[in-house]
């Protein structure tokens, strides 16, 4: 499939072109609200980015677009305890929901790569009484 900025519609005004990045934004806030996504994973680069301040909402989207159709890759890291198939499944049909609903462009694949699982944060048990921390290393 090429990239390229599609021609969605054309009038006697002009003509209606969508970005790939709007695609990227629409497809990350779909799979983001998904139950059991802890959060989208982009890479080393990316989480440097958003350490720096700059939010990206297509973190973890990649998206090829042709003319009426376009393909879609998000990579997520999933919470403890959900089922990964399930968890999936609910972010090919969110993704595919919201471009179609937003854009009316096909989308005619959406490949949800899991690339983590986040824990639950275990509470740390209180120090007993008169008990020191221990040093192993000073």
């Amino acid at each position: 499939m090429e990239e390229f900025t599609p021609d969605l519609d054309r009038t006697e005004l002009g003509k209606v072109q969508i970005a790939p990045e709007v695609l990227e934004v629409i497809a990350g806030m779909a799979a983001s609200e998904v139950e059991g996504v802890a959060q989208m994973s982009g890479g080393f680069v990316g989480e440097i980015a958003e350490r720096l301040g700059r939010k990206n909402i297509a973190r973890g989207v990649r998206v090829e677009v042709g003319s009426r159709e376009a393909a879609v890759d998000v990579s997520i890291i999933v919470k403890y305890g959900h089922r990964i198939p399930d968890v999936a499944r609910n972010i090919q049909d969110s993704v595919r929901n919201g471009i179609e609903g937003m854009t009316g462009l096909s989308v005619v694949e959406v490949n949800v790569h899991i690339v983590d699982v986040e824990l639950k944060a275990e509470e740390k048990a209180p120090a007993a009484p008169g008990v020191e921390d221990y040093q192993r290393v000073r």
